[in-house]
């Protein structure tokens, strides 16, 4: 009878224990779905949005300009750790000339992979790691006879990796919440192995770049439109800080010219409250080579403004 008493025990124990590993790995399990899930959404907040207004400054004067990005998010689920976004990037230049020619625009389609490296959705850290493909779409030669770059059909490619490290910081407030964003990496152009680019960029452009952009971004607690005793936080304003540097060998210019290996640029965002996915984009900055494919000899400081929309100015209520 003691040894029946014994195993009935026994078996009673055995279920609790394994009810209590059971309840431990669902917990464990639930916690970690909450954290990819909210790092999703920080993802969401840095990817790159569409703009479409005029630049102002540039030695080729414009009528327009678009940069239509078009993310499309492949991968967001908690029950993976990463992040996958397709961007079918399209940049436009309406040139201000004879027939307002758009000529031809920079097609850089890229696939771009976040993964977190830790926990902490207010301190969060991440890397991002992206392919990007980057040509005019025309087959003309890349040269004229005399050695300059054709810029009215001449053939613009080229391919390139980037890595980056992403850290941010989150502050909430009575009724404002605070969102920072900082980056830092390279932008390395498969050039640099004999691939995939123009044979004629080599040492006119570069192909090794130190890159990072900081994110200052403004939530503020509202009524939802619908129900007003609900209290929302909804995007209001955003301050964007871009950086980029050439390293490597570029017209002998020297590492220390600035004025031909430095971009740079600042972008202020306000999203009006009957804008749910637009807000209005002012700005300026400094072209040391022009990002705008073959055009990429022109150097000199813009100002911007306009109107831009994407996921990052579409958060969902909370």
């Amino acid at each position: 009878m003691q040894h029946i008493t014994k195993l009935i025990c026994l078996f009673i124990f055995c279920g609790f224990l394994t009810n209590a590993q059971a309840q431990s790995t669902d917990t464990s399990t639930l916690h970690k779905r909450i954290i990819n899930r909210d790092f999703n959404e920080i993802y969401t907040q840095n990817l790159k949005v569409d703009t479409f207004g005029n630049d102002y400054g540039g030695p080729n004067k414009t009528m327009l300009i678009s940069d239509l990005v078009g993310n499309f998010v492949l991968v967001n689920t908690p029950k993976l750790p990463f992040f996958v976004v397709a961007t079918p990037e399209i940049s436009i230049r309406l040139f201000s000339a004879a027939g307002a020619p758009v000529k031809s625009p920079s097609y850089m389609p890229g696939l771009a992979v976040y993964f977190r490296v830790n926990n902490d959705i207010y301190k969060p850290k991440f890397f991002s790691v992206a392919y990007n493909h980057h040509s005019n779409g025309v087959r003309g030669p890349t040269l004229n006879t005399n050695g300059t770059f054709n810029t009215d059909s001449g053939k613009f490619t080229t391919n390139f990796y980037t890595l980056l490290y992403h850290f941010g910081m989150r502050t909430d407030g009575g009724n404002i919440i605070t969102n920072q964003y900082a980056s830092a990496g390279l932008e390395l152009h498969a050039a640099l192995l004999g691939l995939g680019y123009a044979e004629a960029l080599k040492d006119k452009y570069g192909f090794v770049r130190v890159r990072g952009n900081y994110i200052y971004n403004l939530s503020k607690r509202d009524s939802d439109p619908v129900e007003p005793s609900t209290k929302v936080f909804d995007n209001w304003m955003r301050l964007q800080l871009d950086f980029e540097y050439i390293m490597d060998k570029y017209n002998n210019y020297n590492i220390s010219d600035f004025k031909k290996r430095m971009n740079v640029g600042a972008k202020y965002y306000y999203q009006l409250p009957f804008m749910t996915n637009t807000a209005i984009m002012l700005g300026g900055g400094y072209r040391g080579q022009d990002e705008y494919n073959i055009f990429f000899q022109d150097s000199y400081a813009y100002v911007t403004f306009g109107i831009a929309a994407g996921l990052s100015f579409d958060f969902h209520k909370k």
